[in-house]
């Protein structure tokens, strides 16, 4: 690479860390400008509370490292010599409640931002070799339930094949290869981490879309892409694609089916076997689950207060976003000596 290059690189390296340090900026004076409220004696409209993180009707599994959590972001990057590009890139997270000394509160985290550092950050070697405790996710983003102790005992005692090194693993994580060295990165928030959380206290019965609410999918497939529209209208021409929701998947297209209340009758086929009565302890769980009453407080995401969900304690979370902030300052004179570096190669014709 030229002297040129090296300091165009500079410059965008030092603005994408003066832009970081500026939100770690404003992250901390969020935190440090707000007292933590007490989850019982919360009321309506903008808090900040710390506490312990729950699981509550879902978990996810993370890509990379296969652990139960409730937030991950995972990045794979590849390099070959001096280019680098990011191959996978993919965050979600479900809805958890978080608990303090005095109570719980349910978070629904749709739009919220996340501040959580890497929990995971290894590389393959040169000859390829995979990085050490990479476990790369075989089965469903979505796990049971911290309750279900009958699925995660029959998904402790499940047997599965070791995964042998290719291209792509069975779940389509793209792997390296010898003639790239890749690098493997994951943040997560566990059950029983501290988070702390500041964002809108409302009633359940003001959220306006709870469902979506409810869920992060970050995985930005993006319909409107070229390729992906290329193969979308191919799979319809070849019959591949079923016309409906309704053809593709019957009953489970209708809203609410499986983990609540179905918004019209499912249509049942009459030489199925009839269902068998139903468990009141499930029944129980199922309602804890689902069922939210519409005054019940919960704590979610507006245009007036965006929510900010951090790991940590709120003054862990403030030394952090102080460290970002830092880390800005010296990311925009490194950006200044590399603007000043390219206009003197630019006047000079230096190469």
């Amino acid at each position: 690479m030229t002297f040129a290059g090296f300091a165009a690189v500079g410059v965008v390296v030092g603005l994408v860390l003066l832009g970081r340090g500026f939100l770690g900026y404003r992250a901390a004076g969020l935190i440090s400008g707000t007292s933590v409220s007490r989850i019982a004696s919360l009321a309506v409209g903008e808090v900040l509370v710390s506490g312990t993180a729950e699981p509550i009707e879902l978990t996810l599994v993370s890509p990379l490292q296969s652990v139960p959590c409730i937030y991950y972001r995972a990045r794979i990057t590849e390099s070959s010599n001096d280019e680098s590009r990011e191959v996978f890139k993919e965050d979600r997270a479900v809805g958890f409640r978080v608990r303090d000394a005095s109570g719980a509160l349910r978070v629904f985290p749709g739009s919220a931002r996340f501040d959580v550092p890497d929990r995971y950050d290894e590389s393959t070697s040169v000859w390829g070799a995979g990085p050490t405790g990479l476990q790369l996710r075989t089965g469903p983003v979505f796990a049971p339930g911290p309750e279900d102790r009958e699925a995660q005992i029959a998904a402790l005692l499940t047997v599965r094949r070791p995964d042998h090194w290719s291209l792509f693993d069975r779940s389509g994580l793209p792997r390296s290869t010898t003639n790239h060295r890749s690098r493997y990165r994951e943040a997560r928030i566990e059950a029983g981490d501290i988070v702390t959380v500041m964002g809108r206290v409302l009633p359940f019965a003001e959220l306006e879309d709870p469902t979506g609410a409810n869920l992060v999918d970050g995985t930005e497939l993006d319909g409107a892409d070229p390729e992906i529209a290329a193969d979308l209208a191919e799979a319809r021409a070849a019959g591949l694609l079923a016309a409906t929701p309704e053809d593709a998947w019957g009953n489970a297209a209708i809203e609410g089916f499986g983990i609540g209340k179905p918004v019209r009758a499912p249509e049942l086929d009459p030489a199925a076997n009839p269902p068998p009565p139903p468990d009141p302890a499930l029944a129980a769980r199922a309602d804890a689950a689902f069922e939210i009453a519409p005054d019940a407080l919960i704590l979610a995401t507006s245009e007036e207060v965006p929510m900010l969900i951090s790991l940590g304690a709120p003054t862990q979370v403030a030394a952090r976003a102080d460290r970002q902030f830092v880390l800005g300052l010296v990311g925009g004179a490194l950006a200044v000596v590399s603007a000043m570096a390219l206009a003197i190669v630019v006047q000079s014709g230096i190469r």
